[in-house]
């Protein structure tokens, strides 16, 4: 279910759990062989053909990844090259920026009068304690984090225990290549709207929230690699499961991180295509599942939509 699965959808669907990334280095341009295939699998990369010549390549993205999920599937490679600017969730460097950080924890923090503790249920602090000392950390210093911020520190340190790392990002990776480039990029949300859609959860969903991510991490690593697996290959069918087993139990979480973010971003893709432009979308690939997803909503406004290996026109 959604929730219960909140370790892997964010990597799938929310860019700035992500935060805060170090720079990344230098990349390196690609010689011819990036666009062969490597028996590693095609990628999770669908063309939206519009009017005017309008293409996109949805790039379905995970916002974490580790050095040996590299390289990419070269349909990646050809997206960067074939189009003429690139489209985030985030504008380029908001997700690097000290305000995020800042803004993050000054939402995240109880008042003064009340903690972690006194919101949550006996059972959840021990297991809060439990965790934090098998990271070499005392709860206290937890406590004062309201519970939506605190499974999102859990969600980040238990990644990077796997050695994922946002700086890895397949998102970040292209930004970084298109400031060296010099190529256009644009965000489709700003931090602080990404920021709200956890911090507007009420109390009741933030519980239920980090008692789900405690529960649930001594399998975040078999998660995550079926995760991978699915993404390399494109398999939408393997990743759907992944996030909506249950899901009809939890219809406001659903709208509120991915069918409401996919509805309002449709205008401005349905633009784009309509100018005739060639776009990189690089989202997290969870917004492509489902029948709210991008691709069945570009299909339905009347889109030629194709998955990269299907594609010889370009």
């Amino acid at each position: 279910m959604l929730i219960s699965r909140f370790l892997v959808a964010l990597t799938l669907c929310v860019c700035v759990v992500a935060c805060k990334r170090e720079t990344p280095k230098a990349v390196t341009k690609p010689d011819a062989a990036a666009f062969v295939a490597d028996g590693g699998g095609d990628g999770s990369v669908w063309v939206v053909d519009g009017p005017n010549g309008g293409r996109l390549f949805l790039c379905g993205t995970i916002h974490i990844l580790r050095e040996k999920d590299y390289p990419l599937a070269p349909a990646y490679e050809a997206a960067y090259m074939y189009s003429n600017k690139l489209v985030l969730e985030l504008p380029p460097g908001a997700a690097s920026s000290a305000e995020l950080t800042s803004r993050m924890s000054q939402l995240g923090l109880y008042p003064t009068d009340t903690s972690l503790q006194a919101n949550v249920s006996k059972e959840t602090w021990e297991s809060v304690k439990k965790w934090a000392g098998k990271h070499g950390m005392e709860a206290s210093s937890l406590n004062r984090f309201r519970p939506w911020f605190v499974a999102l520190m859990i969600t980040s340190i238990e990644y990077a225990a796997l050695g994922a790392k946002p700086d890895k990002g397949v998102d970040s990776f292209f930004e970084e290549r298109a400031k060296q480039d010099g190529k256009p990029a644009e965000g489709l949300e700003t931090v602080e709207f990404q920021i709200q859609l956890f911090a507007s959860l009420s109390e009741k969903q933030q519980r239920e929230l980090l008692e789900q991510t405690l529960g649930e991490v001594s399998s975040v690593e078999e998660e995550f690699e079926k995760m991978i697996k699915a993404w390399k290959y494109g398999q939408l069918d393997d990743l759907k499961q992944m996030l909506f087993r249950e899901a009809e139990k939890y219809p406001d979480l659903m709208n509120l991180f991915l069918t409401a973010r996919n509805l309002s971003w449709m205008d401005r893709l349905d633009q784009m295509l309509k100018r005739g432009e060639k776009v990189m979308v690089l989202v997290g690939t969870g917004h492509f599942t489902s029948d709210t997803g991008l691709i069945e909503l570009l299909r339905k406004r009347g889109y030629r939509v194709r998955h990269y290996r299907e594609v010889t026109d370009f």
